[in-house]
């Protein structure tokens, strides 16, 4: 993990293998941005004009590296682009600074140490560059034997940037060195998350997943209780036992309990675990499985934002529930046209074993139900039909409160992460109709992740808050790394989760 501290010393005076400084885009060509003085001064005040003759715009995502010749005790600086100027007596924007920050990381691997002289007014400032730095120095090189490569002097992948100096930041002050010990807490959680996202399904099994979290829970003071198969099957658990009698990995509910002497909230989340989604006996075409490893990526969410929760110390109590299983086709696999019995009593006609990810969440949002939380936030890579509709950075919200789903979109926003409030229309629930068993898994094909979302809310408790957040988009990234984001597991809705349990326990939410 790259290291991360806060530097009193003067851009001019710190030694380091480069400097980061931010660039916007102004009505008249770049504008060097605050934090920046002493790096502009061993230009003799012409930074910007550097910049502009070696094609620097100062848009989001541009970088420009060049050499020193004088002045600073680091060789090379790097400008990264910031976007527009802000308006006047305005600030720059969280995000931009989070995602300018990542973008630098990214180009800076390789190197021990870096400094980055961005504008860090407040200590808010101070929090979107260490996430966006320490997110953006994110690599998963666990199975490429990078280290073994480079001693034998071979070109293995780079290391990520060994530590950012983080200048204007003051170490002393107090919400500065919180903004900064939050974002190390946050980020180490979503890179823990990411690098369970990209693990290899032969690796990540149900069982393997259950270890890691109990081996977590120990190291935070999490409660963690592991329901294996033969406990599945004593409690009636029939939609998780129902998706994982295919696999010769079978199937865990695993709850993490972090609890406060202080809190007067509880906090459930439920995470969707399918470490590997073969589609079942409804099996996926070609082209579609490649990457389903990422399908537990909503269990990994609710893990990294419960141990996060932990690691702050916050007032409020967190229970996870990590539904997994591993979806595949065998002679003992479920069969389209079987009916299980889930966990709440109810019957469910499996249309299609590929919709298996509401099945196991049905069940794990009954026993969450169980404990009368004050609300409930399941986090699922559920379905296409949302990618479809919201694209591949986006995550759907649906909800049975219209304020909580506002408030969720709105804290989403503010965490950095793009979402979109989405509705249940009742008028779909009709399709999910059976003629053999209680509810279908499937009901019609348009509005599907809708469908999904009306099939979960039929297992929540009566009177109590619900959310669903569908972030089959932006889970897992296929395409070139930007900003933050890394190319395969992103992390996806942690900061969100991490934020509301924050907001609960200062009282801010109901």
């Amino acid at each position: 993990m790259t290291a991360l501290t806060l530097s009193t010393a003067g851009a001019a005076t710190l030694r380091a293998d480069a400097i980061v400084v931010g660039v916007a885009k102004g009505a008249k060509g770049p504008v060097v941005a605050p934090g920046a003085e002493a790096v502009d001064k061993a230009f003799d005040g012409k930074l910007a004009s550097v910049l502009e003759t070696l094609g620097a715009t100062g848009a989001e995502g541009e970088v420009t590296k060049l050499p020193v010749l004088s002045g600073l005790k680091t060789p090379v600086v790097l400008a990264v682009g910031l976007g527009p100027v802000p308006k006047k007596d305005a600030t720059y924007d969280a995000e931009a600074l989070r995602r300018a920050a990542g973008v630098a990381a990214r180009a800076l691997s390789g190197v021990k140490k870096a400094a980055f002289a961005l504008p860090v007014e407040a200590s808010d400032d101070v929090e979107a560059v260490a996430e966006g730095a320490l997110l953006g120095a994110y690599a998963f090189t666990a199975y490429q034997g990078g280290e073994k490569k480079a001693k034998k002097g071979d070109n293995g992948p780079k290391r990520p940037l060994g530590e950012v100096a983080l200048l204007g930041a003051k170490p002393r002050d107090k919400a500065h060195k919180a903004a900064a010990d939050r974002a190390i807490a946050l980020t180490e959680e979503v890179n823990r998350a990411r690098d369970l996202v990209n693990t290899p399904p032969n690796d990540l099994t149900p069982e393997s997943f259950a270890a890691v979290a109990t081996a977590a829970g120990k190291e935070n003071g999490i409660k963690v209780q592991v329901l294996d198969e033969k406990a599945l099957a004593k409690g009636g658990y029939g939609g998780i036992l129902g998706v994982g009698q295919g696999s010769a990995n079978p199937p865990r509910l695993v709850k993490l309990a972090y609890t406060h002497p202080e809190a007067e909230k509880t906090l459930a989340l439920v995470g969707k675990g399918i470490t590997y989604d073969s589609g079942g006996i409804s099996l996926k075409p070609a082209g579609h499985n490649e990457t389903m490893k990422c399908d537990m990526s909503g269990a990994a969410a609710v893990f990294a934002a419960v141990v996060t929760a932990a690691r702050l110390g916050l007032p409020v109590n967190v229970t996870g529930w990590l539904a997994l299983a591993e979806n595949m086709p065998s002679g003992t696999a479920t069969r389209p046209g079987d009916v299980l019995r889930m966990y709440s009593g109810k019957t469910v006609e499996v249309l299609n074993t590929d919709a298996e990810g509401r099945l196991v969440l049905a069940d794990a949002l009954t026993r969450a139900s169980e404990e009368n939380p004050d609300a409930i936030v399941d986090v699922a890579t559920l379905t296409g039909a949302m990618v479809l509709a919201l694209g591949n950075r986006t995550f759907g919200i649906m909800a049975n409160d219209e304020a909580f789903r506002t408030s969720i979109h709105e804290i989403a926003e503010e965490a950095g992460e793009a979402s979109w409030p989405m509705p249940l229309p009742a008028d779909l629930r009709k399709g999910m109709d059976s003629p053999t068993a209680d509810i279908a898994n499937m009901g019609e094909r348009m509005g599907g992740g809708l469908v999904a979302g009306l099939f979960l809310k039929e297992f929540v408790g009566e009177g109590i808050t619900w959310a669903h957040l569908d972030i089959a988009g932006p889970a897992f990234h296929e395409g070139a790394p930007y900003g933050y984001t890394p190319k395969g597991g992103t992390g996806s809705s942690i900061r969100t989760l991490v934020k509301l349990a924050e907001r609960i326990a200062a009282g801010d939410l109901g």
